[in-house]
């Protein structure tokens, strides 16, 4: 895997209308003047990197557009920095995957063509949810019918690459619920969906609201049956599962973040944004204001810098690498570390064997089956 030749761009924007409960990404209510002085600052980071001779030796294969809900930029600012993006960086094909995450309501059809014709060609849609009662309770802005309307939207503007986010494991949410949300979404003709199960993250609103027994979750063997619903469900529809939480029709696996779980290089544009690369992780500070000025005084904006030695870098690439159905390549790994997987983890990839959580074969090693619904454990092991 050359990891200079198929890198990734993530462009980090982080504002929504309102802050969901349950989010603990970085992402503010935009006030007057912070949506022009975020582009005009990130346009202006876009040359500076540019600059650095380590970025220069890269290729870039994808660019993501992420948040917060990047769709609240008018597309016009889209189209900006992504025309920036294609004439400041190299990149190693003339057809980039390039994504925008969109939530219903913040984007209308005139919009979505415009973002189409500017070269974006992949939507990732943040629709959580199909039941309007689990949506007011996740604090999204959408109805469900809406949700159907903006894919339908996309469609009609050209889009032929659209995915979907949804959660399981919802306050109130049963098995019978979630299947017929994810039948509707199927049966619009999806071509990509993340499925996700409700994690509380510690300093939300929905984490006050669970120790405070506002609501409870779903009991553990309700949502396995969930989960085991997923894949006869999505199977019908001719998706197939390449990643523990993500689907796809054939050949419209997202790039990008199949990068990230090979644990390739990236960068990090925008405040809160982390950037991968030179064998080096660093994460930019989490201030619109502090970057903003940080990047117009020529100051660094990374705010932590993390070097992996070789061997930590090999334990992650395995336990991401593990997210993907096809797992790693004990040969490849060799290669980019020079250590030998089956030698360095010797009784514990023999215990993982023995259970049949993992299974080891033709220069790879994957998760089993059985392993799959325990992935979590399975890479404590290997940490």
């Amino acid at each position: 895997m050359d990891l200079a030749a198929q890198a990734g761009i993530y462009l980090h924007v982080p504002f929504c209308r309102r802050k969901c409960p349950y989010c603990s990404f970085f992402s503010i209510v935009p006030q007057a003047g912070d949506i022009r002085r975020y582009v005009e600052t990130v346009r202006l980071q876009m040359r500076q990197l540019a600059a650095v001779p380590e970025i220069q030796a890269l290729r870039f294969a994808t660019v993501f557009f992420g948040g917060g809900t990047p769709s609240l930029l008018p597309p016009e600012a889209l189209a900006t920095l992504l025309a920036d993006c294609r004439a400041v960086f190299p990149f190693a094909t003339e057809q980039p995957e390039i994504t925008i995450e969109v939530n219903p309501g913040t984007i209308d059809p005139t919009g979505l063509r415009q973002l189409n014709r500017a070269g974006c060609n992949r939507l990732s849609i943040g629709i959580q949810s199909l039941d309007d009662r689990e949506l007011h309770q996740l604090g999204r802005i959408h109805t469900a019918d809406e949700a159907l309307a903006i894919l339908a939207a996309a469609r009609e503007a050209g889009f032929e690459n659209c995915s979907a986010d949804l959660m399981y494991g919802l306050p109130g949410q049963t098995v019978n619920s979630w299947q017929r949300g994810l039948e509707r979404i199927l049966a619009a003709g999806i071509d990509h969906c993340s499925l996700y199960e409700l994690t509380v993250e510690e300093h939300t609103p929905f984490a006050r609201q669970l120790a405070q027994r506002q609501w409870t979750l779903p009991p553990e063997d309700e949502v396995l049956a969930m989960m085991t619903a997923i894949d006869r469900t999505v199977g019908r529809h001719g998706l197939h599962r390449y990643e523990i939480s993500n689907y796809a029709l054939p050949g419209l696996e997202c790039a990008h973040n199949r990068n990230y779980w090979q644990n390739g290089w990236y960068l990090g544009l925008g405040p809160g944004a982390v950037a991968a690369f030179g064998g080096q992780r660093r994460t930019a500070v989490a201030d619109l204001a502090a970057y903003c000025h940080w990047i117009a005084t020529g100051q660094t904006v990374w705010q932590t810098t993390e070097r992996l030695d070789a061997e930590a870098a090999f334990r992650e690439t395995v336990i991401m690498g593990l997210r993907l159905l096809a797992g790693v390549s004990i040969s490849a790994l060799a290669q980019r570390f020079a250590i030998h997987l089956p030698t360095y983890y010797g009784p514990t990839l023999s215990r993982l064997l023995d259970q049949g959580l993992v299974i080891l074969e033709h220069d790879r090693l994957r998760l089993s089956p059985t392993g799959l619904p325990l992935a979590n454990r399975v890479m404590a092991e290997l940490v």
